[in-house]
């Protein structure tokens, strides 16, 4: 096990062998620690400017055609979001807006750090530049970037508009992922979706939202990964997939694991919250959130029946025998995510 994660992190390395590049992912990861360890407003915006600034540059890709646009796109709406922010961060401390028991004033703090996030109704940047990124940015953008804003989210809020935010972003995160031909965008839209049940899990308990996250984490890195070692960007590449049968089926797990389907790992964290939303009595936002989970795992399953039924007997994809050394290595952790609920009951109980 510690040879796979160590055949992992040379692979990161190999990827950002640039010492420029390094140097921005450490700022990036940096950057997260001091905006969600600061004890004032000020040094969260501080800590997210350095997040955006050494982003930018990880994005930038000579090799890319879309990468100068959509580096300009996100300096623009994460520019515009920091500005709302400080200006609003400013009013509070100098006593000009008072966030206690005023919901407009609770509107007007939330929204910057939702279009951070990419969240409804936020949201129409979220897909366009995911479109425009590799494999591993579109990683770092759906998972990491999306930590210092939940760590603020949960400092103010307003508990009736986050609920409204939540049935948006479950909403659209479903419907908007079936018309998708393109699987970053497909990724994007399953990201707003699983945004939703962040929210809620932080509005209960930020060790829930941790747990939730990290399994996330996990689940995204897995399929993130194994399209960018078969350069897979569009629906349709997948009816000329020819990989072994288990490979394809491990896949097909995982997203089910990553859409909340029991009895794997990606169930566990939505188990919790669905029972905290049955005993609070909040029926209908319960209903909408399975209801859109179930149109989730619909998707996922007709993309992998296309690589399930079609095959091709000549590689036009591959890259290289040491990308497909190193998906090998990520089996470890596919095999955890398909028995790490059962794993974690066991534990539970014992």
């Amino acid at each position: 096990m510690i040879y796979n994660f160590k055949g992992i992190f040379l692979f990161f390395i190999y990827y950002y062998l640039n010492s420029n590049k390094m140097l921005f992912l450490f700022v990036l990861f940096f950057s997260t620690m001091i905006s969600i360890s600061s004890n004032n407003w000020i040094g969260c915006w501080i800590g997210l400017e350095i997040n955006l600034l050494s982003f930018i540059p990880l994005i930038s890709n000579t090799k890319n055609l879309l990468s100068s646009e959509t580096s300009l796109k996100y300096f623009l709406i994460q520019s515009i979001a920091s500005i709302n922010f400080l200006f609003i961060i400013l009013l509070y401390m100098y006593n000009l807006m008072n966030f206690n028991n005023n919901f407009l004033n609770m509107i007007l703090l939330n929204s910057p750090i939702l279009m951070k996030l990419g969240s409804a109704p936020f949201h129409f940047w979220f897909p366009n530049i995911i479109e425009g990124l590799s494999w591993l940015n579109c990683f770092i953008l759906m998972t990491w970037q999306k930590i210092t804003p939940m760590i603020l989210l949960s400092y103010y809020y307003n508990y009736k508009f986050l609920i409204i935010i939540i049935m948006m972003n479950s909403i659209i995160g479903a419907l908007g992922s079936i018309t998708q031909s393109s699987l970053r965008k497909m990724m994007s839209f399953s990201s707003i979706n699983n945004l939703s049940w962040m929210i809620l899990a932080i509005m209960i308990s930020e060790n829930l939202w941790m747990n939730y996250f990290i399994i996330y984490f996990l689940l995204n890195f897995i399929i993130c990964f194994t399209f960018y070692i078969f350069n897979l960007l569009y629906y349709n590449q997948l009816f000329f997939l020819n990989l072994k049968l288990k490979i394809k089926m491990l896949l097909w797990l995982n997203f089910l694991s990553l859409g909340g389907l029991p009895p794997f790992l990606g169930f566990m964290p939505k188990w919790m919250m669905i029972n905290f939303m049955m005993f609070n009595k909040m029926f209908l936002m319960n209903f909408i959130l399975i209801m859109m989970s179930l149109i989730i795992l619909f998707f996922y399953t007709r993309i992998i029946f296309s690589s399930l039924l079609f095959n091709h007997f000549k590689f036009k994809w591959l890259k290289s025998n040491m990308k497909l050394n190193l998906f090998n290595m990520v089996n470890m952790m596919i095999f955890f995510s398909l028995i790490g609920l059962p794993l974690s009951t066991f534990l539970f109980y014992l």
